[in-house]
């Protein structure tokens, strides 16, 4: 809509007039999640030009699969899980999440902490991530999100 395409511009103006006056890209930590399956047939090939590839059956969504979460900055990986095999992110996990993910940058990047302040988090508006109870958490060591376009 008209509305959200100017919420999109006004935030990335804000970003980068933001970027501008100071860089705040090293203080940026993020994550995600990616659903591992543990059946994964191969499905790439080097093919001659013009030969037709092999067909493949679609993966059956009902397979064992086990979900990761990375998190990570500029320096690389701060904290990995994977959840056990059929669970699903949700507010509480999501919120344990951050509590280890703030003691892995303190151990791992205590003196990038120190340096740079506030971390900067960015995530989705997925509502794990935007639940009230994940909000208050992410208040207590201080960080900051990241306003991103919708």
């Amino acid at each position: 809509t008209d509305r959200q395409m100017e919420k999109r511009k006004n935030v990335c103006e804000i970003l980068l007039q933001r970027f501008e006056r100071k860089s705040f890209l090293h203080r940026i930590v993020t994550g995600d999640e990616k659903w591992i399956y543990f059946e994964n047939p191969r499905r790439k090939k080097w093919l001659a030009p013009g030969e037709a590839g092999p067909s493949t059956t679609r993966p059956n969504r009902f397979v064992l699969k086990t979900m990761l979460c990375v998190w990570w900055d500029q320096c690389g990986v701060v904290y990995y899980e994977l959840l056990r095999p059929g669970e699903t992110m949700n507010t509480d996990r999501y919120r344990q999440q951050i509590i280890n993910l703030n003691h892995a940058l303190i151990e791992k990047r205590l003196e990038w902490v120190r340096r740079h302040g506030k971390v900067i988090m960015q995530h989705d508006n997925a509502p794990s991530h935007t639940a009230k109870l994940v909000q208050d958490t992410l208040k207590t060591p201080s960080w900051e999100i990241l306003q991103h376009p919708p």
